[in-house]
């Protein structure tokens, strides 16, 4: 990779798994949303229509399609959102059955973001329907353990797996609820170090411990460490990251904000962040944002929390390809992060974005990321 490292989200509930099908019967895959969303206000583009089709991601001659794509115009990586709780992994078949079996794995690099949040109920979701958890997203040591085993022996050997500077990538995505499992920051700590200890072992020269940055907040019952910053270096993460733009921007205008509008405000929390915090910080640019196709659409839209929530419009190729220009340039002013941006999301079809061609603007959003850093 040259200066500039692309890596972009992956969200792999596109594919039958079977606790999906208990919840919501045999077949289920998350496009059944996709399929019955429509318009929930005057100029409302729904339903979204993908131009591959319904496919299954968990076949490899669709994954090897996917893969040319997001090669072919400048994606570096994915970062797979990973799920695994107590009583095991969960969406795991896009990953292990569709990626690692394409037979052009090797065109891309993939790492994991440890989604260890709560699996809510929210497919969909109604005004008073839903939102009941289905699976806790704090694990036990124990569990962590395993996870950890399983981590390193069949993700970090594989040849495609994404290393920073040597190191495997390995992200947590909700720092509060992996601290809340550990029993506290100081067995927290101790269960990171037996992670690095244990890659150590397998061969690497070290783990790229990286940390998205809207759960790091100090836990209420938290007295030794008072301050995020101090919170982040005491467990000894390696770098900093983002999700999606609406973690750390409110949108303030219902139904709509505009795109624009939190695209500057997304800018201004880059700086703000690393002007913060000592680690390399990874920005993100994100393609939309509408979580609309995840509520029940006979219940009215209200203003009432995700996913009725304002959704960004506005988001257009030409706006998502200023967005990544304004990453580049930040990262040019600032030589000493590793140049890495993340982009939000290659399939988030239910929450707005996605990079995926779609019915009305095809592969302009990848021909966007082409053109800002295809040579870089």
């Amino acid at each position: 990779m040259g200066r500039y490292t692309v890596a972009c989200y992956y969200f792999p509930n596109y594919h039958v798994d079977p606790r999906n099908e208990a919840a919501h019967g045999p077949g289920w895959t998350e496009w059944e949303l996709i399929k019955r969303a429509r318009p929930r206000w005057r100029g409302h583009r729904q339903p979204r229509v993908p131009v591959w089709g319904y496919e299954d991601e968990a076949d490899p001659a669709v994954m090897a399609k996917k893969i040319d794509a997001a090669a072919d115009h400048g994606v570096d990586a994915w970062i797979f959102d990973w799920y695994y709780y107590d009583d095991g992994a969960y969406l795991q078949r896009c990953l292990e059955e569709g990626f690692m079996a394409a037979p052009n794995a090797e065109r891309m690099r993939f790492g994991l973001m440890w989604a260890n949040h709560d699996w809510i109920n929210i497919h969909p979701c109604g005004l008073q329907i839903g939102r009941n958890l289905q699976f806790p997203g704090a694990v036990t040591p124990e569990t962590f353990d395993d996870i950890t085993d399983l981590v390193v022996e069949r993700y970090f050997a594989h040849p495609s797996y994404w290393c920073v500077n040597g190191r495997p990538y390995f992200s947590i995505y909700d720092l509060g609820k992996f601290v809340e499992g550990m029993g506290g920051l100081e067995p927290a700590r101790e269960a990171l170090q037996a992670f690095r200890a244990k890659t150590v072992a397998a061969g690497f020269s070290g783990l790229e411990l990286n940390v998205v940055l809207w759960s790091v907040r100090v836990l209420p019952s938290e007295t030794t460490v008072t301050d995020p910053v101090e919170m982040v270096r005491y467990l000894g993460f390696d770098s900093i990251g983002s999700y999606v733009w609406i973690h750390h921007v409110q949108l303030d205008s219902f139904p709509e904000t505009s795109y624009t509008r939190v695209m500057e405000a997304a800018a201004a929390h880059w700086e703000e962040t690393v002007a913060r915090y000592p680690q390399p910080f990874h920005p993100n640019v994100t393609m939309g944002w509408d979580a609309s196709p995840r509520t029940i659409p006979s219940d009215v839209y209200l203003n009432s929390g995700y996913p009725f929530m304002p959704a960004m419009t506005g988001n257009t190729p030409a706006r998502f390809e200023e967005a990544l220009r304004r990453a580049r340039a930040f990262l040019d002013q600032h030589p000493e992060l590793p140049g890495i941006v993340s982009l939000n999301a290659w399939n988030e079809w239910t929450e707005g974005s996605y990079l995926e061609p779609d019915a009305d603007d095809g592969m302009a959003y990848l021909e966007a990321i082409k053109r800002v850093f295809g040579d870089a």
